[in-house]
């Protein structure tokens, strides 16, 4: 039997968020399994556990822009992306007929996570900060992902992890799929975001970069060109093709057809090679 072409979907923003837009992403992504690909989902959810956190009155502390995940607060954030957002997508897609099933990257040891520590630079010093349960990849087992996929099997995985003491980690869902985009050596890793692509210029929709090294993408990080939270789409598109990934996309989310347009060869968002 001849092997299914993997594509995994980093899944998040507003394609997430609205009700009407999400069954529209999910019905393409069920629409690319029904073509004969083997798909896996990631997903974050940081508005989902931004008001969790607030509904169970757990203030949050930033620094540098990193959300400190005490243990309690960890609580939280667990029962959002399992309780909240992976179960819903896993029971909408089971609707269309497909075989979804939630994991974290804890399920079958796939990723162990190592504690992450924020560089903080102050007074043209630069010192480390504990940002509590909050994780890197360390490591990646693909295995239990493999015989899902082989059994038909649509996984959809949330961005948590733990380390070798059992110690859980919320991670950066984008990083965590490019890693995990990787592991697959998957044919297509895709980003969903709410643009239509990476832009040369961000406040112009027409300055669409449509194929982009990844030699060339370094250079726009190093140059201040891109900013924000492109950059960790961008250093997980940049993880996935050093780790396996044969090739990846940047499309919109928030234009669901794209999803399709892209499993069928159409020339659709920045394509990083």
């Amino acid at each position: 039997m001849t092997k299914k072409p993997i594509i995994l979907f980093k899944y998040g923003g507003n394609a997430m968020t609205d009700p009407d837009l999400k069954k529209m992403v999910l019905e393409n992504i069920a629409g690319v399994k029904s073509r004969g690909f083997d798909v896996v989902i990631v997903h974050g959810g940081g508005p989902f556990i931004k008001k969790t956190l607030a509904e169970a009155q757990i203030d949050s502390e930033f620094i540098e822009g990193q959300r400190k995940t005490t243990p309690k607060a960890f609580e939280y954030v667990e029962m959002a992306l399992m309780g909240r957002v992976n179960s819903d997508l896993v029971r909408v897609l089971n609707s269309m007929g497909m075989n979804a099933v939630g994991l974290t990257g804890s399920d079958g040891k796939m990723v162990k996570a190592k504690k992450r520590l924020q560089p903080v630079h102050h007074n043209g010093t630069t010192s480390l900060a504990d940002l509590g349960q909050v994780g890197d990849v360390d490591a990646v087992d693909p295995k239990l992902l493999l015989t899902l996929l082989k059994e038909n099997y649509l996984p959809v995985v949330a961005c948590l992890g733990s380390d070798s003491s059992g110690l859980g980690y919320n991670i950066n869902g984008d990083l965590f799929a490019g890693h995990m985009a990787g592991a697959l050596k998957v044919d297509r890793f895709v980003v969903l975001t709410d643009v239509d692509g990476l832009l040369q210029d961000k406040n112009d929709p027409d300055s669409l970069i449509r194929e982009v090294s990844s030699g060339e993408v370094h250079q726009l990080l190093s140059v201040g060109t891109i900013k924000g939270g492109m950059i960790p789409k961008l250093d997980a598109c940049l993880i996935a093709l050093k780790n396996g990934a044969r090739s990846v996309a940047i499309i919109n989310g928030t234009k669901p057809d794209q999803i399709l347009a892209l499993a069928q060869g159409e020339a659709t968002g920045t394509t990083i090679y």
